[in-house]
């Protein structure tokens, strides 16, 4: 019997079941589905982005420039928000970044089924759930004729689907942090070296070179593949002016002279992401059809929802979920608590190191209280024992409620007047408070 199609939710929801009867494949078996696909990512030029923290925000950066200088862009991120097409997005000039519409989702689903149905009747396995929404996304990309395509590892990038790309026109490796050590190894040399697995011979690679480590990974990778290494280091972007909802800097280095550059997130991790965007994006343009000040500009107009996003006035909603990004959110949580009281709403999933997390946004960010929920399916954990952990590191209020949207209102109800109520730990979090604030905003007109 013959793939039978089926409508958007169905489609969303035989994805979701996808774990529950397949497990991860060898790239072969990947790159079979494309090759019955008809190689739908051989008709766009693409911009590989690996890392642990800051891959997200480096393709919107690019993205925008690429779609501001005229060109159709196509951005692949992981994982989604609010709705499954978050993930597959078409930037154009004027008419800004948009989510593929679901019908145009379907199809491509009900596409890529067909093959692998036949794959199977031939022994091949069926694809994991990233490799599904990976091979979607490239019959997406290509049906809507990008001629640019930002794309985001799911994990790692050695083994990871999106390395079956075979040729493309850059690589980019943002900061390298421990995550996911039961997967890509247990020290930062380890994860750098899978990082750095989506390195091509002959193709150029940007790369975020503050960490020493790996850094050498990095650049060791590159020589032994023969590939072009341009390394971004902290000492190349000045930091001059910080704002409730900004950064501002200076970039100096082989490609720009003192170029300043205003990020619109009011965190200091954005001036590296928005580096290495710069840099791609003059690598990408040889020939100087975009001017430096353009690309300033659309570094500018920038909006990556989930990242430093102030989704409600003096409500901020962060993505950082391990130790790593959560060090980085805590600096900011410092800089806006010198002048405001500051309180957090805080979940994370289990196969992430919670208990350093929690250590440091006890002892390093100075919140007044924090709320404490749970969220992420069967990774999720016990709120109560969050409460616990947070109990042990802090003397400041903390309450458990296991509802992330009932927390969600009840640590905003709470705020001190004038404060700031910090949302992270988890994107499943970002995700279940976005969905709350919109039903809330459709239903009634919400006042802070």
């Amino acid at each position: 019997m013959g793939f039978i199609p089926m409508n958007f939710q169905e489609a969303v929801s035989y994805i979701e079941e996808t774990p529950k009867f397949t497990s991860k494949n060898k790239a072969e078996n990947t790159t079979e589905l494309l090759a019955r696909l008809g190689h739908p990512e051989e008709g766009m030029k693409i911009v590989h982005v690996a890392g642990t923290n800051g891959k997200g925000s480096v393709c919107a950066f690019l993205a925008q420039i690429l779609s501001d200088s005229g060109r159709r862009t196509g951005l692949f991120t992981s994982p989604h928000l609010t709705d499954i097409t978050d993930r597959f997005q078409i930037c154009s000039a004027g008419t800004g970044r948009e989510n593929i519409d679901r019908k145009s989702f379907t199809d491509a689903f009900g596409t890529v089924m067909e093959q692998v149905e036949s794959m199977m009747k031939e022994g091949w396995f069926h694809p994991t759930y990233f490799e599904l929404l990976f091979a979607i996304g490239m019959v997406i990309f290509s049906r809507q004729k990008v001629e640019w395509l930002v794309m985001e590892t799911g994990l790692g990038g050695r083994l990871d689907a999106t390395n079956t790309v075979r040729h493309p026109a850059l690589c980019v490796i943002t900061s390298i942090s421990l995550d996911h050590t039961q997967y890509l190894g247990s020290t930062i040399p380890e994860i750098a070296a899978e990082k750095a697995g989506i390195i091509k011979p002959g193709i150029p690679v940007v790369y975020d070179a503050s960490d020493r480590e790996a850094a050498e990974v990095v650049a060791k990778t590159a020589a032994q593949v023969g590939a072009a290494a341009y390394p971004w280091y902290p000492g190349m972007s000045r930091i001059v002016e910080r704002s409730a909802g900004s950064v501002t800097y200076v970039l100096n280095n082989r490609w720009f002279d003192y170029l300043t550059v205003r990020v619109p997130f009011p965190a200091d991790y954005q001036v590296a992401n928005s580096s290495l965007a710069l840099m791609a994006a003059k690598l990408l343009d040889p020939a100087g059809q975009l001017t430096k000040k353009e690309m300033a500009a659309s570094i500018a107009r920038t909006r990556w929802s989930g990242r430093m996003e102030e989704i409600l006035p003096g409500v901020i909603l962060d993505g950082a979920h391990n130790p790593g990004a959560i060090r980085q959110f805590t600096g900011t949580v410092r800089r806006i608590g010198q002048d405001k009281k500051v309180s957090l709403l805080f979940t994370v999933v289990s196969d992430k190191d919670y208990e350093q997390m929690i250590r440091q946004l006890a002892q390093e960010a100075g919140f007044e209280a924090v709320t404490v929920t749970q969220a992420g399916g069967k990774r999720q954990i016990d709120a109560p024992v969050l409460k616990q952990i947070f109990e042990k590191y802090t003397d400041v209020p903390v309450k458990a409620i296991r509802d992330p949207q009932e927390a969600f209102w009840s640590a905003l109800s709470e705020r001190p007047a004038g404060g700031v109520l910090f949302c992270a730990g988890s994107l499943y979090l970002a995700a279940e408070i976005k969905k709350t604030v919109e039903k809330r905003q459709r239903n009634s007109s919400y006042t802070s």
